[in-house]
């Protein structure tokens, strides 16, 4: 796809469903008793993984464009499926699901595309396998595909080495089937979609600052859920809102869940101009509308407790930081080694394409700002959405046009993206 520069972006639009929340919908309406009808649910093809999973085991769901009804009968009545479980490219749903079928007393196989056979889920089984579930796959169960016999739990007090919502949450859910508590204590507190959906599901959870507690053998009754917009979704846009000349955009009903938003907190501290009016809906997830102007930004340092709560954005964040006066020190982000690339040297080594003087170290990037972008290049997401999407906006400041490889992974997370990005150069 050939990009070109933009004189500014300016309008509204709606950013689409959480990626995270609507994976969640899904698999906690399969597992509650009764009927569940989720809005604003993402069409992406990461959760229509999701959907296509859980049909494979027994569950009725209908989806009809962004809204979704799922028709549980319970987490005893998951059928064992008689066909491999593909998750395709999403490492939420096979992560989440080994949890759910760590439990379930029947035989599964699960796997998904190449970029998921190169991911660990170690970091998973493991601590499944503590709890006495039975996986196995390549590299003693560290690589796809993996075989699930799922059956009799014990609850355990696992010590995560990471701070990682996918790992708390499997254990959880596999905990929800075990004998006795289950306790998940990690670093720092990683996003807490499952909690809060859980509680809304009827689930009885116990928090003690970084660590969480669920009693085995409770059910879950369905609800309705409304998923906001994906603030991982929403950063490419507030990052091109912040450094693209003359622009000023507006974004409606974005979630502002207080361990996703990251982005917002850096954006701040860069001095950018970003106004927030929170809505008072009635939501397990707060959100509301952002506002970005072009904004004079300043360089900053990027690491600790915050990591966890803006990991997907670091992308962006590297691309916003090459318009930012000084230079910005992203730290303790190894984790994004393990994404859908390794991002620090898929990003470095994409951006330096464009001009950029940016340098990767061992857990994270340095980028030397305030820099122009030549473009005049040939770039490449690599099979990963963010990058893809990071590199949209990059072609909006590019002297030069430059042409985008493998866009098709923005469809992900993200499907109207683009359309979205023309819609606001367009009103400029």
């Amino acid at each position: 796809m050939k990009r070109e520069k933009v004189q500014s972006l300016n309008g509204e639009i709606h950013i689409p469903g959480d990626k995270s929340i609507s994976h969640r919908s899904v698999m906690f309406g399969a597992l509650a008793n009764g009927k569940t009808t989720v809005k604003n649910f993402l069409p992406g093809a990461d959760c229509l993984s999701t959907i296509e999973c859980f049909k494979k085991m027994g569950v009725h769901i209908e989806r009809s464009g962004s809204d979704v009804t799922i028709h549980g009968k319970g987490i005893s009545a998951l059928q064992e499926p008689e066909s491999l479980l593909d998750v395709g490219n999403s490492g939420t749903t096979i992560r989440l699901m080994l949890g759910i079928l760590a439990g379930r007393p029947f035989y599964s196989a699960v796997a998904g595309d190449e970029s998921i056979a190169k991911r660990p889920m170690k970091r998973v089984t493991d601590p499944l396998k503590k709890m006495g579930a039975h996986i196995d796959g390549r590299a003693g169960g560290e690589f796809t595909p993996l075989s699930v016999n799922g059956g009799d739990l014990t609850g355990i007090n696992y010590v995560s080495p990471v701070a990682s919502a996918q790992i708390k949450s499997a254990v959880l859910l596999a905990g929800l089937q075990a004998e006795g508590t289950t306790t998940v204590t990690e670093p720092h507190k990683s996003r807490d979609h499952t909690e809060r959906m859980l509680s809304a599901f009827g689930i009885e959870l116990s928090e003690d600052n970084t660590s969480v507690s669920i009693k085995g053998g409770q059910s879950l009754t369905a609800q309705d859920i409304f998923v906001p917009g994906d603030i991982s979704s929403a950063a490419f846009f507030l990052a091109a809102g912040a450094i693209i000349p003359n622009s000023r955009i507006v974004l409606k009903n974005v979630g502002l869940n207080p361990t996703r938003t990251g982005i917002i907190d850096v954006l701040q501290k860069m001095g950018a101009k970003l106004h927030i009016t929170e809505s008072s809906g009635d939501s397990a997830e707060p959100y509301g509308d952002l506002t970005i102007e072009t904004s004079e930004l300043n360089a900053l340092e990027i690491g600790g407790d915050i990591i966890p709560r803006l990991i997907d954005e670091i992308p962006i964040i590297a691309l916003l930081a090459t318009q930012a006066e000084g230079t910005t020190i992203i730290k303790d982000a190894a984790e994004l080694k393990v994404k859908e690339t390794n991002r620090i040297d898929t990003v470095v080594s994409e951006l330096r394409k464009l001009g950029a003087n940016i340098e990767a170290t061992d857990d994270g990037m340095k980028i030397y700002g305030k820099q122009t972008l030549k473009g005049g290049a040939t770039v490449s997401s690599h099979g990963d959405h963010r990058i893809g999407m990071m590199l949209g906006i990059a072609s909006c400041l590019t002297q030069e046009s430059i042409e985008i490889l493998q866009t098709e992974a923005i469809h992900v997370s993200y499907p109207t993206f683009f359309d979205h990005l023309n819609k606001l150069a367009a009103k400029a």
